[in-house]
């Protein structure tokens, strides 16, 4: 039996998704979030994007004004869609009726604003006003109507068709006719239409919208779109998707684009499309991605460096990257039914989706360093910031597309944690969750999953209703276990050794059976690759999925964190409230050192050594920095001594 509320619904794969009406999150630490979401969040970019007009563009577009009175960048259109979207994932497992009323509010106010044909953008193509796809390198009108599409979608799968999807329709209807056969034969600069055309298909079951799509992505890499500055790797114009070898260019294109790709290489049965994709996400993974699982190290263009280009102090890791990456590693996961994708998905939701909104989801970070070198001051909290880059997590931004691309992540993370297939039931992200599904021929499970993870040690799993025969339950052992030892504990309480990959039981379970995971969560050192010219002499602490980091606020006397130095030779320990104490030492200029010196020197000369003092670091999760006042932070810390060696290069595509 297969779910309608899913965000992703191929109909092949090697796994089938479980949808919202399966898996609900129950408690833990992605339920305070997603509660934090609903509650504070979805009302937040609301209001916000009235206030700033970007709402009322709608408004303009429909009274004739618009051309006067627009505010906001090229692609404000799109935000508002995905807030739509957020608000429908929300709706379809919430009691309260509010949302929907709300998105039929929107959808009276953006509808009107559509053209007879189904064209919808209020930025271009009115009197006053650059025509209509003028400009595709950088206008964004077919990425604008992809999350159009996709907010239709989701309403129609949460709720049933209404207004909403009807307009989406009308818009994937007009980008057929004037893209496909015939019609204009190029792409649009930011990628985007291809997945939410698969989607569409998928839903309505109209072979014209899939068609579209691989339409477009065989378009891709054919240089229709003219080059910029940044070259046409930048748009991903550079190759074709099939001869690519890594993902290069704007981060965030590059991985919508790789997304619609396998959305495309599933449904039309293109494995060597499928093979193309993986390809490059298994190059990504090993030389272009950050400890985090952040993507992209350069800020001018928000794009991927070359091969080992990770310098912590300029790592960009746009949230709306960690998003896409999430997006991609769900879709490779179902397709080839392989944990290294789970694996990735986990490190960057943990690590940089998390670190995205404030503790209270009403402030953001767009972009996500790892190493900030000067305290940030407060943004403005009623003034949007023009900056991307900021030391504190702020409330609006210019270009505010990673606010709501966490709302819309939260709103669908359950349907992240689980899948089936025709033997059983997979567990890929563990959280507090109740599950329930039918397997072929009407076998129905309903399990219970209860754990303090990621900060707990053990994953317990209860089931609650089993079919009469023989099915398997498979869990994820995560690859950061990889030197150390994980335990499966079955029914019958035998307690095995289980590797990295997956861990399986097949048996005749029973209610009230109890299957537990233990997993080794002591805190560890981690070397970089000595090809991460940016990171020799330094090394980082990880426990379980989390990525650790000092912190400011954590140090005496007003110190910053490049006074740190920590001892890789002494065990990193568990501290209070979820931190890590690492042996390390405080240091500081020796007495008489000019600030104004000359800062290099001859090595046959001496230099004066800096003063230390032995202490315990204090670590914090990545996740949590910049939630008590402004702060310097590090990751990646340098050492008293010379580093251990790395450990020898894993296996293509895992992370240690």
């Amino acid at each position: 039996m297969r779910s309608s509320v899913l965000p992703v619904a191929p109909t092949r794969g090697r796994l089938r998704p479980l949808g919202l009406d399966e898996v609900r999150v129950t408690g833990g630490f992605w339920a305070r979030r997603r509660r934090t979401n609903a509650t504070a969040t979805l009302g937040h970019c609301h209001e916000w994007m009235e206030r700033v007009g970007w709402i009322g563009n709608f408004r303009a577009a429909a009274q004739g004004r618009v051309h006067r009175d627009r505010r906001g960048r090229e692609f404000a259109d799109s935000d508002v869609y995905k807030l739509l979207e957020a608000m429908a994932w929300e709706a379809g497992h919430s009691a309260d009726g509010g949302l929907d009323a709300l998105i039929d509010t929107l959808t009276a106010v953006i509808a009107p604003a559509q053209e007879p044909d189904g064209y919808l953008n209020t930025a271009f193509g009115r009197p006053g006003q650059q025509p209509r796809y003028s400009d595709l390198e950088w206008g964004h009108e077919l990425y604008c109507s992809g999350h159009l599409i996709q907010a239709g979608v989701a309403q129609t799968r949460a709720r049933g068709e209404g207004d909403l999807a009807k307009t989406a329709l009308r818009a994937a209807d007009h980008v057929c006719t004037a893209f496909g056969p015939g019609g204009i034969e190029r792409v649009c600069g930011h990628p985007e239409i291809e997945t939410a055309l698969v989607e569409l298909a998928r839903a309505t079951g109209e072979q014209r919208y899939l068609d579209q799509a691989s339409l477009f992505i065989g378009r891709r890499g054919q240089r229709t779109l003219a080059e910029t500055e940044f070259g046409h790797a930048y748009h991903q114009d550079d190759l074709p998707v099939r001869e690519a070898s890594v993902l290069r260019g704007h981060a965030v294109r590059a991985l919508y684009l790789a997304c619609g790709a396998v959305d495309v290489a599933v449904e039309t049965a293109d494995d060597d499309l499928l093979a193309a994709v993986v390809r490059q996400w298994e190059a990504t993974v090993a030389r272009r991605t950050h400890l985090t699982g952040g993507m992209g190290s350069h800020h001018r263009d928000e794009s991927f460096g070359d091969d080992f280009v990770l310098p912590p102090d300029r790592a960009y890791a746009e949230t709306c990257a960690a998003v896409a990456s999430v997006m991609l590693s769900w879709r490779l996961l179902l397709a080839t039914g392989e944990p290294r994708f789970a694996d990735l998905a986990e490190r960057t939701l943990f690590n940089v989706v998390a670190a995205s909104p404030s503790d209270d989801g009403r402030a953001f970070f767009y972009t996500n360093t790892l190493h900030r070198r000067r305290r940030g001051s407060a943004p403005p909290a009623h003034v949007q910031s023009p900056r991307a880059d900021s030391g504190l997590r702020a409330p609006w931004f210019a270009v505010s597309c990673c606010p709501t691309n966490v709302a819309r992540t939260l709103a669908v993370l359950p349907a992240y944690l689980a899948t089936a297939d025709d033997d059983g039931v997979q567990l890929h992200q563990y959280a507090d969750a109740e599950i329930a599904t039918t397997l072929t021929a009407g076998r129905a499970v309903a399990l219970s999953v209860r754990t303090d993870y990621p900060s707990g040690a053990s994953v317990t799993v209860r089931i609650d209703r089993s079919p009469p025969g023989p099915w398997t339950l498979s869990l994820r052992v995560p690859e950061w276990t990889r030197g150390a030892t994980a335990w499966l504990t079955g029914p019958d309480g035998a307690r095995r050794a289980v590797a990295p990959g997956t861990a399986t039981l097949a048996r005749l379970f029973r209610p009230g059976d109890l299957v537990r995971l233990d997993l080794p969560m002591a805190p560890r050192w981690i070397g970089p690759d000595p090809r991460i010219d940016a990171l020799r002499g330094a090394v980082a602490v990880q426990r379980g999925p989390l990525v650790y980091c000092a912190e400011s606020v954590d140090l005496p006397d007003g110190r910053e964190v490049d006074a740190v130095r920590v001892d890789p030779s002494a065990r990193p320990e568990d501290g209070p409230d979820g931190a890590v104490v690492a042996a390390g030492e405080l240091t500081r200029p020796p007495d008489g050192h000019a600030d104004d010196a000359w800062p290099y020197r001859p090595l046959d000369q001496d230099a004066p050594a800096p003063v230390a003092e032995r202490t315990g670091i204090v670590l914090v999760p990545y996740h949590s920095w910049a939630n008590r006042g402004p702060s310097t932070m590090r990751v990646w810390l340098p050492t008293t001594t010379a580093p251990p060696p790395p450990p020898p290069a894993p296996p293509s595509g895992k992370q240690p």
